[in-house]
């Protein structure tokens, strides 16, 4: 494998030097004799060489965390650099500074050699110059496109292992990020990321998915707006709360066969409805808040959290309930600018924003916000200020203690391992804090009449040999509180699923456009269970023990699939799940593009 990595690698190091020079190399035969702008195109490589240093020396250290080479969540991550730099400061300081020294010495030592070079006299005539700037031209545009085909080359051409890195290691950093924003640009745009097909098709694909009779979709304008009605319409309906856990994977949970740090969130599963076969839509947080509060599928493209024509007038469970007269609330210790959340929850239908400066007297603050302890106090105290005045309540509420740079108080846990500042530490913190949350809510005026439900957004670290790692997507979920009865759902869910089940607790019955399977619905054991999700530009559509991979520029592969075995041959394709598949990767992206996810007008 090391020699195809190294022989593409080359190639890429090419298109990217091509595309560098281009500019440079058209304007050089006119602009030889100018000392000024010899000192402007040394300036210009110069600053071209530091960037790329810059990104080669980062890579290590976001290849150990993302486990791939930087992409669009580096620049995303530049756009915070408060939040980012604290938690670099903090976690990697020692790489930062030497990352910093390595390329300060290489690009000081790359701009004497540029200083030592010898210019090259360039003929006057203006024949000569215009055919040499042809030349260069030609020659760097056939650099870039490395490729007598119909298509130039991409990321596509080195995807010769299941292994994601592998295939990243081929490209350079900073190709792998500018390709990154490309295609970023060109999904936000509509353009479909895995194939096309009618749209009729595809929405009659998505409908048959949701497994409902044709008269429950009541708008021909909006395709997936439907009313479920075998929920029974309440009269006093309960309050809504949503504890999104950050990072919280699977494998630190006790009850799912992990390592035990969650001892809490293990004895509350015997409290309520506990999903056993629970999976994440994707790895950020963003689309973690973009499943469990819009029930919206992921796309290869930014989660609509932050993308601009979702930014108000798109469906979320706020919205709806507001319809219901609900206070409906975001809580959180951090700055809420971050990830663009202040802004999407504002603009579809939540009224209040609680965010790291209204805590007046925090008991501890990390690089990322307030303790989970003084945020799920603050959200207690709001909760019961509500409560007492008989107001209704719908807050999602995100913790961030089980973040890098893992910083919590001390003397609340007993550390599960050395040193103190790990993932498996900072998740029992976590849990102690929610357990102490809930040993708050069950003493309270409010737990007899609200639904909790507790789910990760996505787990610490998704990486893997295969090129959709699904176990690394499980998740714990669970829905608990005052009106629910305790039982184990071992049916293959997704995040989205977690909406219409919540709605169905609640008794209520308004129609919507989310496609997440309600999972208490009467007729469930007839409905396949299934999973969506998104691992950078792939996507993968799980249906029982058979998995679709859908990758950009490739034909979709088909794979049977099992937790213990992982990825084996299928007993045979099945055209009619790759279709469903990529119906549901275009319905996503034309969803959003059309502005079809959303409640009628009016």
């Amino acid at each position: 494998m090391a020699w195809p990595v190294l022989i593409q690698g080359l190639r890429f190091d090419i298109i990217l030097a091509c595309a560098l020079t281009l500019v440079p190399a058209a304007l050089l035969p006119w602009l030889a004799g100018s000392a000024r702008a010899m000192r402007v195109t040394r300036l210009y490589f110069v600053l071209s060489f530091a960037v790329i240093v810059f990104l080669e020396v980062a890579s290590p250290t976001f290849i150990a965390e993302y486990d791939g080479r930087p992409n669009l969540l580096f620049v995303e991550y530049l756009r915070y650099p408060r939040e980012v730099f604290s938690m670099l400061w903090t976690a990697y300081r020692l790489q930062l500074v030497l990352g910093l020294v390595v390329v300060a010495l290489a690009t000081a030592y790359f701009r004497r050699l540029l200083l030592a070079v010898t210019p090259v006299a360039v003929s006057s005539g203006v024949a000569a110059r215009l055919g040499l700037s042809v030349l260069l031209v030609f020659a760097c545009a056939l650099g870039i496109r490395s490729s007598f085909g119909h298509r130039p080359a991409n990321p596509s051409v080195v995807a010769f292992s299941s292994d994601l890195l592998v295939n990243d290691l081929a490209l350079n950093s900073s190709y792998s990020l500018a390709y990154a924003i490309y295609s970023n640009q060109r999904h936000e745009r509509g353009i479909k990321a895995y194939g096309s097909k009618p749209w009729d098709s595809v929405v009659g694909d998505v409908r048959d998915a949701m497994q409902l009779d044709e008269q429950a979709f009541i708008s021909p304008a909006l395709p997936t707006l439907h009313r479920n009605d075998w929920v029974e319409p309440g009269q006093d309906h309960p309050n809504i709360v949503i504890i999104l856990e950050e990072s919280l994977g699977a494998e630190y949970v006790g009850a799912l066969g992990g390592i035990g740090v969650t001892p809490r969130l293990d004895e509350l599963a015997r409290e309520g409805i506990w999903f056993a076969q629970l999976y994440a839509t994707g790895t950020r947080s963003v689309r973690g808040i973009e499943a469990v509060v819009t029930g919206f599928t992921p796309t290869p493209a930014r989660s609509v959290v932050k993308l601009p024509k979702s930014q108000t007038g798109f469906f979320t469970l706020a919205q709806l309930l507001n319809d219901y007269h609900y206070d409906t609330s975001f809580i959180y210790g951090g700055e809420a600018h971050f990830d663009n959340m202040r802004q999407f929850f504002m603009g579809n239908g939540f009224d209040r924003v609680i965010e790291q400066k209204d805590y007046p007297a925090p008991d501890f603050v990390a690089s990322w916000g307030v303790s989970d302890e003084d945020l799920l106090a603050r959200a207690h105290h709001e909760f019961a200020a509500m409560a007492s005045r008989g107001q209704r309540f719908f807050s999602l509420v995100f913790t961030s203690s089980n973040h890098s740079p893992f910083e919590f108080p001390d003397g609340r846990i007993e550390l599960h391992e050395q040193p103190r500042a790990t993932v498996n530490n900072a998740v029992k913190y976590a849990d102690f804090a929610l357990g102490q949350f809930f040993d708050q809510a069950k003493n309270s005026s409010y737990w007899d009449h609200t639904i909790f439900v507790v789910v990760a957004d996505h787990n610490s670290r998704v990486r893997g040999a295969d090129r959709v790692p699904v176990e690394y997507f499980r998740i714990p979920g669970l829905i608990l509180g005052g009106p629910v009865e305790p039982r184990v759902i071992a049916r293959q869910a997704s995040q989205i699923d977690l909406l219409p089940t919540v709605l169905h607790l609640a008794g209520i019955d308004a129609a919507h456009p989310a496609i997440g399977q309600d999972l208490l619905r009467p007729d469930i054991d007839q409905v396949s269970g299934r999973a969506i999700m998104q691992y950078g530009a792939l996507q993968a559509y799980m249906e029982g023990d058979r998995i679709v991979i859908l990758s950009p520029g490739q034909e979709p592969q088909m794979y049977g699939y099992h937790s213990a075995d992982g990825y084996t041959a299928p007993r045979a394709v099945d055209e009619a799940l790759i279709e469903r598949a990529l119906s549901h990767s275009i319905w996503s992206i034309e969803a959003y593009q059309q502005s079809l996810y959303r409640l009628p007008k009016g």
